[in-house]
């Protein structure tokens, strides 16, 4: 759920589709709404698809709660199919949402609040509607006992009123903030006759009750969960569900190991993979099944932005709160050596936290930069202003004497010097000793260069991997000193910048500020983001953040690719128009009878 509240399309610009008054079928963005009211399906769709058919699907670790809003527990995959929002993120139309459980959305003028007109039609699986108070109950409930990232997320709704059964307001407070109807259409609707006597923190392997195109119907804790599509769903033929929701049974199976679960799909035993490393890619889907044409191997162009991944620093460690130890330490990284010989050349070195989009830094500061930069100076490295931000480069060689010497000189000005071999802290006489801690088995092969190049340096490092129940419960706490940590960026950043870089954040168990960044200067340039009057203010305010994270030296940058790199067993058929900013595999592909049966008959050996 995260996640899809991070990808959404946020308001930032007054429109016409936000006017107020009567209400529109949609917010957007910018101007008017590609889809105009009464529209008959979203482009990427296919609205005659075939219904029915199982997908197998592959999850990796295990599970042992069935309720995704709580920080208890590691909830299995696929909840969200079971609940509907308020409105419907556009997949084709940046910054766009359209109306779900609501007819209509009414923005007031002065954007200190949204309300919606819920639809009379829209039910629970029991058969009860879905009314207002069920909305007001849903904000209510996250944010007091949800997890934390909801009280943060929703911190500037003020209440919710319940203004009849079938419409609800949001009323809002602090400064104007553009994204926060938005934000609201996109909120998860719980029912309150069911979870209003029942423990919403605790965890639990009783499927909820939910309102949406699915239902849990079978549960093998820890290995697999199963949901079915609804027959009677109440909002099966609204528009923005038409040529949707096509599986009539989704099954996720759980492998604790990728390399297990790369044999179970080569075996038959799940539909469809995504592909995340590069050396499996490029070596392990030259199968027979390939070959034979049971199973596709292809690449889709992903338009999406790609954020930042990265080996992340716990500055909460007192050995990382120099920046010149951190931008060092990163300098043992040999990224041209690890594409080349590791990658198989496939990435691009990631060079910002809004990589792939209009949003990332380059050159030096605009006019509209300094702006918001210029009050902070003495507060922020001053290369922000004076040097654009490049990454180091090599030959590739995994010979980077020249970059050893450099981090060495970096941690000698910064009090740090080899004694016996060993790095040691001028003043407090410790020696560096980092773990960097890992739950994918695959990136040990990564990390394991940098492991040599920090140990040249003096500095003792192990490479910690634990299963994905520890290794949740330890990023929770901030038990770590390096990991590999990621945040996906929209097209139009918001509220969850402040979880990602927030001092409110840093100390908040769960939150997604895994660096322990707690810096007023950062403060106020993710207000900047968040109360941006205009588009350009937007992307200005963007590129200064992303100059002030990257010159701090917070993480060492990863890399990224701009495909999705997927396999599957030659059963399925998909629109012809691609999704723009998704995949789209669950939630519009549909199983092809033609195929099935013909793949089927091949696997038993008929013609």
């Amino acid at each position: 759920m995260r996640a899809v509240l991070v990808m959404l399309g946020l308001l930032f610009l007054y429109s016409p589709a936000l006017a107020e008054g009567a209400g529109r079928h949609g917010m957007s963005m910018f101007g008017e709404l590609k889809y105009p009211e009464g529209f008959s399906h979203f482009e990427y769709v296919n609205p005659d698809a075939p219904k029915g058919g199982l997908v197998r699907m592959e999850a990796r670790g295990t599970f042992d709660t069935l309720n995704g809003f709580t920080i208890k527990g590691n909830a299995a995959a696929g909840l969200g199919l079971m609940y509907d929002t308020l409105m419907e993120s556009a997949r084709d139309e940046a910054f766009a949402e359209y109306g779900l459980l609501v007819e209509s959305a009414v923005v007031a003028d002065d954007l200190s609040s949204v309300t919606f007109n819920l639809r009379p039609e829209a039910r629970w699986h029991d058969g009860k509607p879905i009314t207002a108070e069920d909305v007001a109950f849903s904000l209510e409930i996250l944010k007091s006992k949800g997890a934390p990232f909801y009280r943060f997320y929703y911190a500037n709704v003020e209440k919710a009123e319940v203004l009849s059964p079938n419409k609800i307001k949001f009323v809002f407070k602090g400064r104007k903030n553009r994204e926060l109807p938005l934000i609201i259409g996109q909120i998860p609707v719980l029912p309150k006759h069911y979870w209003q006597d029942r423990d919403f923190a605790a965890t639990t392997l009783d499927p909820p009750l939910g309102s949406g195109p699915y239902r849990i119907v079978k549960v093998d804790p820890g290995r697999s969960i199963t949901y079915e599509r609804v027959a009677d769903y109440w909002g099966r033929d609204l528009s923005v569900n038409k040529g949707r929701h096509n599986f009539g049974t989704m099954r996720f199976e759980y492998y604790r190991d990728s390399t297990v679960a790369l044999e179970a799909f080569k075996s038959n035993a799940f539909d469809f993979r995504q592909e995340n490393t590069a050396k499996v890619w490029a070596t392990a889907y030259k199968f027979p099944a390939i070959t034979k044409g049971h199973v596709v191997k292809e690449t889709l162009v992903n338009n999406s932005p790609t954020g930042m991944q990265s080996f992340s620093f716990n500055i909460r460690r007192g050995k990382f709160q120099d920046r010149r130890v951190r931008q060092a330490l990163a300098l043992t990284f040999d990224f041209e050596w690890a594409n080349k010989n590791l990658f198989f050349g496939q990435y691009t070195r990631t060079q910002s936290f809004f990589s792939n989009s209009e949003l990332a830094a380059t050159g030096l500061p605009s006019a509209a930069e300094l702006k918001m930069l210029e009050p902070l100076k003495g507060q922020i490295p001053e290369e922000v202003f004076t040097t654009e931000f490049k990454l180091p480069k090599t030959d590739g060689s995994g010979k980077s004497r020249r970059q050893l010497r450099r981090a060495k000189k970096l941690l000698n000005a910064a009090g740090w010097s080899v004694k016996e071999q060993r790095l040691v802290n001028g003043k407090t006489g410790k020696a560096m000793e980092i773990e960097i801690l890992l739950v994918n088995q695959g990136f040990a092969r990564i990390v394991a260069p940098i492991q040599r190049s920090m140990e040249r340096l003096g500095v003792k490092v192990n490479i910690r991997v634990v299963d994905t129940s520890q290794y949740i419960n330890r990023i929770r706490d901030f038990d770590f000193d390096l990991i590999v940590g990621g945040w996906g960026q929209s097209l139009s950043p918001g509220n969850e910048q402040r979880d990602f870089w927030g001092t409110a954040a840093a100390d908040r168990a769960g939150s997604r500020n895994y660096i322990g960044i707690k810096d007023p200067a950062v403060d106020k340039l993710i207000d900047h983001i968040i109360f941006a009057g205009s588009r350009a203010e937007l992307v200005a305010a963007s590129r200064a953040l992303d100059r002030v994270l990257l010159w701090n030296h917070f993480v060492i940058p990863n890399w990224h690719i701009n495909s999705y790199r997927i396999a599957y067993w030659n059963r399925f058929a998909r629109p012809k128009t691609k999704p723009k900013y998704a995949l789209g595999f669950s939630d519009t592909w549909w199983i092809d009878k033609s195929k099935d049966e013909a793949l089927r008959a091949s696997l038993k050996g008929r013609k």
